[in-house]
């Protein structure tokens, strides 16, 4: 029976969708009736082609907009927990999982450790006024990925940004509102559960988060 790498990719990120948790390499060939190295090689094959991320055991850590572990955000829906991979994963996950369109994202200011909760719906942005603070420019997020992941957060203020600035060493990324946030999520992840999903190529990339407001060098050229 031959299996193709969309279907793998689809199976995992359904069942993440579905439970917040991906399904065992054997759990995958069971389902698929082949040997374990076939869906082994597949996923390999989309690691490769940035559908997937691995920690450096090879175990799944990252299949945007969900994550296996905790990356600062964890999104709460009516029967599923997720844990999202960044502040712009977090807040995508409503609009791509069509079950759930609203959920509840709470996070913590990298900075005084605040706690933070909002309601994101797929109806509008959330209130708050709270700031995005992401890191590293969209050209160098799939140099070291999970890097990148962990270092786009929301603090209370550009005040405590600059405070986590100063004690980190880091210098400033790129700072937004909540509704900017929204808006860039809300479709980034379009299609993503569906066959034949195609990332975005950089120009296309580019081209989207002008339309949410977000244009400059730090976005020129896409990373994720």
């Amino acid at each position: 029976m031959m299996t193709s790498d969309d279907e793998v990719r689809l199976a995992i990120y359904r069942e993440l969708a579905e439970v917040g948790r991906p399904p065992s390499t054997d759990d995958l060939a069971t389902a698929f009736g082949v040997d374990r190295d076939v869906i082994d090689a597949s996923v390999e094959r989309l690691v490769a082609a940035r559908h997937l991320v691995p920690d450096a055991d090879g175990a799944l850590v990252l299949a945007h907009p969900f994550a296996t572990r905790n990356f600062g955000f964890s999104v709460m829906g009516d029967r599923t927990l997720w844990w999202g991979g960044c502040a712009w994963d977090a807040f995508a996950i409503p609009h791509l999982v069509a079950t759930q369109p609203e959920v509840l994202v709470a996070t913590t200011c990298p900075a005084c450790g605040t706690p933070h909760a909002w309601t994101v719906t797929t109806a509008g942005p959330p209130a708050g006024d709270q700031v995005a603070h992401f890191l590293t420019p969209m050209a160098h997020v799939w140099d070291d990925v999970v890097h990148a992941c962990e270092h786009q957060r929301i603090f209370c203020s550009t005040v405590c940004v600059d405070q986590w600035l100063d004690r980190t060493g880091h210098e400033r990324g790129a700072v937004f509102d909540l509704a900017t946030l929204w808006r860039l999520a809300s479709d980034w992840y379009a299609g993503r559960l569906d066959p034949g999903y195609r990332r975005r190529e950089p120009r296309e990339a580019a081209a989207y988060f002008a339309s949410v407001g977000l244009v400059g060098e730090f976005w020129g050229t896409p990373g994720s």
